[in-house]
């Protein structure tokens, strides 16, 4: 593995956010010279209070693809809408032909998930939940379907504001 002198020295960055890295794939694209051997990493981070981004990164080595993920990831942050350590409501995440179902939790329940959603879970900031993932169990979909039922996600404070209405007025 050649070193390349041209770059500057990596700057290990702590900018307080959760970094986990779910899936490294070898991908080889067969040329007339041979076969390339490439690689592509996903990549989930938040900053355990609300907020998640993922993304993939490809690169010729693995730690360069985990950066490049890892940059993507910071820039495509959304905000989630959290109930103390559980989500508000029951909901459903789909993307292709995966689905994740995520039930709120009492406090002490723990995350019930399994691999990639946990890894978003931890993420996000939540504590308690239960989920159930239903269909594909390929990580990169697990991980878009649990972001995208994430998203879905609204408190009654919210629901309340956009009705305008108070929030006794919806519950009732």
């Amino acid at each position: 593995m050649a070193r390349d002198n041209n770059r500057a020295p990596r700057r290990v960055e702590d900018d307080g956010l959760v970094k986990k890295l779910i899936a490294v794939n070898r991908v080889t694209k067969v040329v007339k010279g041979g076969r390339n051997m490439r690689f592509a990493a996903l990549v989930v981070v938040g900053d355990g209070a609300g907020k998640v981004g993922y993304a993939m990164g490809k690169a010729n080595e693995v730690p360069e693809a985990i950066e490049k993920a890892t940059q993507r990831a910071k820039r495509s942050m959304v905000k989630i809408s959290v109930l103390g350590t559980t989500i508000p409501h029951e909901v459903i995440g789909k993307f292709n032909r995966g689905s994740i179902l995520m039930m709120p939790a009492s406090e002490g329940t723990g995350v019930i998930a399994g691999g990639p959603v946990r890894s978003v879970m931890a993420a996000v900031g939540i504590k308690d939940i239960r989920t159930k993932s239903h269909g594909s169990n390929n990580p990169i979909n697990m991980v878009k379907a649990a972001v995208e039922g994430l998203k879905e996600l609204r408190t009654a404070e919210e629901v309340a504001a956009v009705r305008g209405k108070t929030v006794d007025e919806i519950k009732a």
